[in-house]
């Protein structure tokens, strides 16, 4: 008499019947000794940037509006140029005055003619404001250097005609007028004209 054990028709019992799974046990090389997997290299670090180049240094123009800093700059040649043609008339007339009387000599006080001046005035007018926009452009304080620029020359061109006046000293008066006449309404309209043409 055979016993049949019940669990053969069992299919969850079928799962203890399965080949067993052969150890996981480094295996044995052809020299007797373990053979283990070779080791996975670690990643290269990653190299750190190169430093980027220098930069050349940037030259920033003036936020200005050009249409509204040539035209200050034109009226301003245009009153300079009008003041010392005021000046040079009156100079002029008042010489003109004396000489006819005869009591005081003859005076010349004026070397050349007021066209002349109005017309050196308005050049002077233009150059003054390009200097302004050039300093604007390579100092770091460019209206301290204009003042101070200005006022020299302006100076300079005060002093110097009285100094050379040997033979009239009075045209040298005159002529040191006239070059006082034509620097200070530069130097004070050319950088109110740059502030204002300034975009905000």
């Amino acid at each position: 008499m055979t016993y049949h054990d019940p669990r053969g028709n069992n299919p969850g019992t079928r799962a203890y019947t399965q080949p067993a799974q052969p150890p996981m046990y480094p295996r044995e090389s052809h020299e007797g000794q373990p053979h283990y997997p070779a080791p996975v290299p670690a990643p290269a670090p990653e190299s750190a940037p190169a430093p980027a180049p220098p930069r050349a240094p940037v030259v920033r123009a003036p936020n200005l509006n050009p249409v509204m800093f040539i035209g200050g700059v034109v009226m301003t040649g245009v009153v300079v140029a009008l003041a010392v043609w005021l000046v040079a008339w009156i100079m002029r007339t008042i010489a003109s005055r004396v000489n006819e009387t005869g009591t005081l000599g003859v005076w010349n006080p004026l070397e050349q003619s007021e066209v002349w001046f109005a017309l050196v005035g308005f050049l002077c007018a233009l150059l003054a404001a390009a200097l302004w926009y050039v300093l604007q452009l390579i100092t770091p304080a460019p209206g301290s250097f204009f003042t101070w620029i200005v006022g020299l020359l302006l100076l300079a061109a005060v002093v110097i005609p009285v100094l050379l006046a040997t033979g009239d000293l009075v045209a040298g008066i005159c002529t040191s007028i006239l070059h006082l006449v034509i620097g200070l309404p530069i130097l004070a309209l050319i950088p109110m004209v740059g502030r204002q043409s300034a975009h905000r």
